[in-house]
């Protein structure tokens, strides 16, 4: 039981890697608190849970007014926080969007198989909304923000806690299709780099996690065209399962990782090996 009697909060815990890192936390003895933005989709994830303890708590990671209020509602009924898991995420999800890129897809690769110069361009930042790009910025890296200052007022006082932030290998190595996605997880490891610095002292670690390409309902909307040129640049021939990004959580929230701060783990399949 790695968290044993700890209390962890885990953003965007409705679904995918956050709803198998909640299950994977409780089992091993957390209290977990479940926040989405959707009540029902966090009611399911406690429901999951098989009787093990939890609390849904729904509110949107993007305003800070939410966040004030849930960290107030943890603080009133738990007293304090051991863990928090700054998951919460969006994509894309026009249909129209995805079945465009698809689209260039399939005429780019077309194009590279017959020899010729590339005529397909991707031309994604130049027909990018300012409303997508805001609310890209919003959920990821200013969700991560707000959670983490709320966080720091709960675990400051204690002198101990484990934050990890869930960034992505396109902070890593760049994503040509999603900028503003590239933007928000690189900017999602930088502060996670910098508050590793500054809280060391009180005994606090932040460490982040930046999964490749993961079957989750973030990656449902990938045409199978999308979905085999995709593998087809990942060594291990294959998207990881939730709980294969999960079980690096646990390992950074537990004592597992007592000398582990300021890093990232990129459970990617061999996409990345920078």
């Amino acid at each position: 039981m790695k968290l044993d009697e700890r209390v962890a909060l885990v953003t965007g815990g409705g679904s995918g890697i956050g709803r198998a890192i909640a299950l994977l936390f409780a089992e091993e003895g957390a209290q977990v608190v479940v926040n989405d933005v959707r009540p029902e989709a966090a009611r399911e994830t406690v429901a999951a849970m098989g009787g093990r303890r939890g609390r849904a708590i729904a509110a949107d990671v993007a305003d800070s007014g939410a966040v004030r209020a849930m960290f107030a509602e943890i603080a009133r009924d738990f007293g304090r926080l051991d863990v928090l898991v700054n998951n919460a995420g969006i994509a894309e999800t026009s249909s129209g969007d995805v079945q465009g890129l698809a689209g260039k897809a399939e005429a780019r690769i077309g194009e590279m198989v017959s020899g010729q110069p590339i005529q397909t361009h991707w031309d994604v930042t130049q027909e990018l909304s300012d409303e997508a790009w805001h609310r890209m910025i919003g959920v990821h890296l200013n969700g991560t923000f707000f959670c983490t200052r709320e966080a720091l007022r709960l675990m400051s006082p204690r002198n101990r806690g484990a934050i990890v932030n869930i960034s992505s290998v396109a902070a890593l190595m760049g994503i040509e299709i999603a900028p503003h996605y590239g933007a928000a997880k690189g900017g999602i490891l930088s502060f996670t780099r910098s508050v590793a610095r500054e809280v060391a002292s009180r005994n606090i670690r932040v460490n982040a996690i930046c999964p490749g390409f993961i079957d989750t309902p973030m990656t449902a909307p990938l045409t199978s065209m999308m979905r085999m040129l995709a593998t087809s640049q990942i060594p291990l021939r294959r998207f990881a399962e939730p709980r294969e990004v999960a079980t690096a959580a646990l390992c950074l929230a537990s004592d597992d990782s007592s000398y582990v701060t300021g890093q990232w783990l990129s459970p990617n399949g061999g996409l990345f090996t920078g």
